[in-house]
Formats: C-alpha cells, structure tokens, sequence
C-alpha cells in the first residue's frame, strides 16, 4: 500500500502543480461542487495509476485541483464503494493520496436515508459521530506506522472545531442544518423497513452506503474531517415504497445548492 500511494502522488505532482490543504469527497447528486473551484487541474481516475474507477451514476470520475477563496482544494468528483466490488483498502485509497497531497482537513459528503423523525426530505445534516456496520474494515490486515498507528482512537471521528465551524457558516448564509449520527450499511440495496427501525434503534439518525471508511482511514493519518450528510428519503411505512436511485439524486439535487454554498463558504473561511 505504502509503496503505491507514493507512486501514485509521485504521478500527480509530476502532473499538477498545487498543494492541496482541503479535501473534498462528493457523494450522489454534489457533483456540481466543481463548478464552485477554479480550476487548475482534472485528472480522471482512469489516467491515475493504482486508482479504481466509480462505477454508480452520479459519480463522474476524477480529481479536480483549484482553488476556492484562495485555499487550495482537490476534490473526488466520484467516490467509490464497498458494494462495487472493491476492496476497503480500493475504497479508501484516494483519502490516502490526499493526505500525502498535503491535504490536511477532509470534507465529505454523501446522501442518506433518514431516521430521525425531526429530519425530512432535503434536510443539510452535519454528521458529528458515526455507527460502522459495514461487514469490512479498512483497516484490517498488517499496519503500517508510516500511515498510522495500529489502534486509532475514533473518540473525535468528525472536528469539533470544524462542527462548529459549520454552524457558524450556515448561520450567517441562512442556512438550516441539523446535526446527527450516520450509520453505514454496505449496500447496495436500499434499507427494508425493519432495518430502518433497526438503524433508529442503534442511535443512528440517517443511513448510507459510504462516508464511514474513508473517515476511519482519514482518522488512521490523522486529518481532521468534517461532514455533511443530505437527506433524500425518510425510513418509514409512508415513503419506503418511493425509494430508488434517481429518486435519490433528484433529492440530492435540490439541496446541492445549499450544500455548495455552505462548503465553498466553510472553506473560504
């Protein structure tokens, strides 16, 4: 792994000529957060040695370096998943490269399925802990000290500082947001009505398929992580039937705007 990740940020420095200090991982229906950088530099994954390539619609599949407000960012306009077939250790990969970019502060995105019955449809959640139920770990297997230590502490998956960081910025933009618990699922088939009860009986308030490796491997290197969950259906009897993919998307979209102002805001700042 560590011999990759170098041969692979070795390709892009030879590529690029930026620093990134933000991360920004862009989950189903966000993919217009690209239009908020000025861009320098876009690498498709394809071109990128080692990288895997984003199979699911919504996820357009490359590496965007620019700039927002003055602060140099790379963003992964596309991420992958477990239920693709990859690896957890595919999956997470590109965090890897980030932080060997230089990033320091990772932003993630993703859209859920809510739990929590003071959410609705499009509701900005920023996610201040998470619950792994995904049936892999990434960081199973031989450690190696050069990325991190062997136990790492997940008392502070998500920054404090960058929570309220956020709030602060949504205030002052207007814009409602709630806080909450994402608890990640493999995938890819949408939660059944008895696993949305058992996700709210977990303590969780919204659902994904994504999010909770790349935080782990995030934490693993010792990046701060702040993010962003969108709602796109809610878990009970009334609304289970409606959910699918493009449903999910069209949800995603409306909110993308808000989504887009509060990031490009939040790091701005």
């Amino acid at each position: 792994m560590w011999e990759n990740v170098q041969q692979t940020v070795e390709f892009i420095k030879s590529k690029i000529d930026i620093n990134p200090e933000y991360g920004v991982i862009l989950g189903s229906g966000l993919g217009g957060f690209t239009d908020d950088i000025e861009i320098e530099y876009t690498l498709p994954y394809r071109k990128i040695p080692n990288f895997p390539t984003s199979t699911v619609e919504g996820h357009k599949g490359a590496l965007v370096f620019g700039s927002i407000g003055g602060k140099k960012v790379v963003a992964m306009a596309g991420r992958f998943h477990f239920y693709e077939g990859y690896a957890m250790q595919d999956v997470t990969f590109p965090v890897r490269v980030m932080k060997h970019l230089g990033v320091k502060t990772l932003i993630v995105s993703n859209a859920s399925g809510g739990v929590n019955e003071n959410y609705k449809v499009g509701d900005i959640v920023i996610i201040y802990d998470h619950i792994n139920m995904m049936p892999e770990h990434p960081l199973r297997g031989k450690n190696d000290e050069r990325f991190g230590p062997r136990f790492v502490n997940m008392g502070e998956p998500y920054s404090r500082k960058l929570i309220a960081k956020g709030k602060t910025v949504a205030a002052d933009l207007g814009i409602e947001v709630k806080d909450g618990i994402y608890l990640g699922l493999q995938g890819p088939t949408f939660e059944t009505l008895a696993e949305y009860r058992m996700v709210k009986i977990l303590g969780a308030d919204c659902v994904g398929m994504s999010t909770v490796p790349e935080v782990i491997v995030a934490r693993h290197m010792e990046m701060d992580v702040f993010g962003v969950s969108v709602i796109t259906d809610i878990g009970h009897e009334d609304s289970i039937a409606e959910v699918n993919h493009e449903e999910v998307l069209q949800a995603a979209a409306k909110a993308e705007p808000k989504v887009r102002a509060l990031i490009r805001e939040f790091i701005g700042r």
